[in-house]
């Protein structure tokens, strides 16, 4: 009888073990815009979601690259994703985590506003990611044509920006909080944040379309802990910024300025506004060159979203 009841515990701690779903995920940054699946790792949502996740840091085309061929299974870009969808990879956009873009232009020291920087240089993650389409939209906002009057210079990580800026290579570059409170701080100049002219998606879960296939369940879990993820971000101040601190390795003081000027722009039920989705749309087919009509459907897929907020209880109008 003991004999019997040993066996059945042992296939039964196995068979849990083995239930274990590990995923690797993609982020451009470990810094606050990124914090979601951090923070869904690091506060055992994923876990709680039978999810043991990997989150690794890559360049922006790398990511993509990576996530049409299978290598990693998920990617916090967005406007990257959106573009590798309409180019024809088999990626698609299941949720959103942020509803706008917490993307800064900051200058050297000698540039004083933005209409300053006409000939000048622009570093950028890469070409066709959301900073330089960030970038571009604050260019034209001011009446400058970015084709013509700036040059670009993809640079990859934050990291690698800042380098270029201090070393003089660039003149301007896009970057996320905390860098820009640090930068500031350094005597550098703020010359426009995203986020006060446009309302666009910036940070959500981009998935192969055959994890959609063949892992459905896999997917809407994903989404859940993701969302479970914001509003502790949003509702935890203190929590969230501890764990900034140790994954982005930033001071105490600076990881507070970004949660501060961010917290406000975490979604809190995953949902991607469909007109913020086109803008997004229409800029990705701008950078590619296409005219043809793009059907939301084409680069997201909302089905798990709508059913991961449903079981979590998020009211949709």
């Amino acid at each position: 009888m003991r004999l019997g009841l040993f066996f059945a515990l042992f296939f039964a701690v196995h068979s849990s073990a083995q239930a274990t779903d590990r995923i690797r995920i993609a982020v451009s940054n470990p810094n606050m815009p990124n914090l979601t699946l951090a923070v869904a790792q690091k506060r055992g949502f994923l876990k709680d979601e039978g999810i043991e996740a990997e989150i690794i840091r890559m360049n922006p085309n790398v990511s993509i690259t990576a996530l049409a061929s299978g290598d990693i299974d998920y990617s916090q870009l967005f406007g990257a994703v959106v573009g590798a969808a309409i180019a024809g990879l088999p990626v698609r956009i299941v949720a959103g985590f942020m509803v706008n873009w917490p993307l800064t232009l900051i200058a050297r020291p000698e540039f004083k506003s933005v209409n300053e920087l006409r000939g000048r240089t622009l570093g950028v993650s890469s070409y066709g990611a959301t900073p330089e389409v960030a970038a571009r939209l604050i260019f034209k906002h001011f009446g400058i044509d970015a084709d013509k009057e700036i040059k670009v210079l993809a640079l990859g990580s934050d990291a690698a920006r800042i380098t270029a800026l201090k070393q003089k290579v660039v003149d301007v570059i896009v970057i996320s909080p905390p860098a820009d409170s640090q930068l500031e701080k350094a005597g550098f100049h703020i010359l426009a944040r995203a986020h006060e002219f446009f309302n666009l998606p910036y940070l959500g879960l981009g998935v192969n379309t055959r994890k959609i296939r063949e892992r459905p369940d896999e997917v809407k879990r994903v989404i859940r802990a993701g969302i479970k993820a914001n509003r502790y971000i949003y509702e935890n101040r203190e929590g969230a910024v501890q764990l900034l601190v140790e994954w982005g390795r930033v001071e105490r003081d600076f990881a507070f300025q970004s949660y501060d000027g961010l917290r406000n722009l975490f979604n809190l039920d995953g949902t991607i506004p469909e007109d913020g989705l086109r803008l997004v749309i229409d800029q990705a087919k701008k950078a590619a060159k296409i005219t043809r009509e793009i059907s939301p459907s084409e680069v997201a897929d909302l089905t798990f979203l709508r059913e991961a907020q449903t079981e979590i209880g998020v009211k949709r109008p």
